[in-house]
């Protein structure tokens, strides 16, 4: 029956008697994990939303890196991408019109298939099932990648859930959050208890692994062990591996709108073994906005940690 149940029962110190965690939380250790994700090449990619923000017949819009860009679906439900301004008059094409694949203006009709139109531009995107990119190669300065790099992920039948918040702070800010465990039992009391960090990054073995339970209700709760790891500078990535949902993923990943604005997109990726998890994929259409809504509860915690960190790195003030 324990086997069969994966609900425990747990008990944990009241939460202003948890063990502290600032002594473990080394800011030089951080600090260097971040660096080597940072300095991770991104091939240019960058995630501009869900999938199904992409619907056939009607364009898509997102500003990345301060470039207006629009996305809409071609021919056979192909992603396109290209530059958000028309080239004749300048008009905002994400209010333009689809038809038969094409990105039709607003303003005066002029239909862009995707193809360079004079001063307009085409840029490369990736659909990869769960999220799309857009490659911009003038605001990323790398060298360019056929595809993003994407971290492992559950195989087929899994559910997912993709949550989108904005934050007053860089990239950078919203990886150092994750890259900070140790805040979990102690920032996010509702959803975390007992967490412990098993190992944490060094050059040859750069992830953190982190025993937790996830809260339920009341002493009801999931205990698991996972790993935090960095694919690419702009991503750290989850993923379950022992307990329930093995195989399970949860990918942050931080965008840069403009200057000091940045959307976290996050994709919860949710796997099981378990035969009930298979009979609730029909109903994962239900369970995606209770996934949105626990990942945007986190996150609304999270952004005050990230956009703190960047007002005190603005002001010269952040601990060394």
């Amino acid at each position: 029956m324990r086997d069969r149940i994966p609900l425990r029962i747990y008990s944990s110190p009241p939460w202003r008697e948890q063990r502290p965690t600032w002594q473990d939380a080394k800011p030089a250790l951080i600090e260097a994990a971040l660096k080597r994700a940072t300095a991770r090449p991104s091939g240019n990619w960058f995630v501009a939303g869900a999938s199904r923000d992409v619907v056939k017949g009607k364009p898509c819009g997102r500003t990345i890196a301060g470039q207006e860009v629009v996305l809409w679906r071609g021919p056979h439900g192909v992603l396109m991408a290209g530059s958000g301004s028309c080239p004749h008059l300048g008009a905002p094409l994400c209010d333009g019109a689809v038809a038969e694949g094409k990105l039709i203006c607003r303003w005066h009709g002029l239909a862009l298939d995707g193809t360079r139109f004079g001063a307009w531009t085409p840029y490369p995107a990736h659909d990869d099932g769960v999220l799309v990119w857009v490659r911009l190669d003038q605001a990323g300065g790398e060298e360019p990648l056929p595809a993003p790099v994407l971290p492992e992920r559950p195989p087929a039948g899994a559910i997912d859930a993709v949550a989108t918040l904005i934050g007053r702070c860089d990239p950078e800010d919203v990886v150092a959050n994750r890259l900070d465990p140790w805040h979990g039992a102690w920032f996010h009391p509702y959803s975390f208890a007992n967490l412990h960090v098993l190992e944490t990054p060094t050059e040859a073995e750069d992830r953190f692994l982190v025993e937790v339970t996830f809260r339920l209700a009341g002493r009801v709760g999931v205990p698991v062990v996972a790993a935090f790891s960095c694919p690419e500078p702009r991503t750290v990535v989850m993923h379950i591996v022992e307990g329930e949902g093995e195989g399970s993923v949860v990918e942050t990943h931080a965008t840069p709108i403009r200057g000091g604005r940045t959307a976290v997109v996050e994709a919860t990726i949710a796997h099981s073994d378990r035969r009930g998890f298979a009979l609730a994929k029909p109903a994962a259409g239900a369970l995606r906005p209770v996934m949105r809504w626990a990942a945007a509860r986190l996150w609304r915690d999270d952004l005050a940690y990230a956009e703190r960190r960047y007002a005190l790195r603005r002001a010269g003030r952040f601990p060394d």
